[in-house]
């Protein structure tokens, strides 16, 4: 199964809706809250090319996007494929 990390806050919408496709696909994905912001907030901005919101989403260390990416790979049948790798 591939390294799937995600970064997130604990009440956003956008984050409860990708951890819940992960976890319907049974992936244990790396959590990373930036709730308050810190280090590991600045890290996401600079793995992620300067995006700022989130989630912030990383198979294998490749940037995948956002929620919205996320759930479009889903419904391109291509997520399944990158989380086997």
């Amino acid at each position: 199964m591939a390294k799937v990390e995600i970064y997130l806050k604990t009440t956003c919408p956008y984050c409860i809706r990708a951890k819940r496709l992960l976890d319907m696909k049974k992936v244990e994905a790396i959590e990373y809250n930036i709730d308050y912001g810190g280090p590991k907030r600045d890290e996401m901005i600079q793995r992620a090319g300067g995006r700022s919101t989130v989630p912030q989403i990383f198979i294998d260390g490749k940037h995948v996007g956002g929620c919205d990416e996320l759930m479009g790979l889903e419904y391109e049948g291509k997520l399944d494929q990158l989380l086997a790798a």
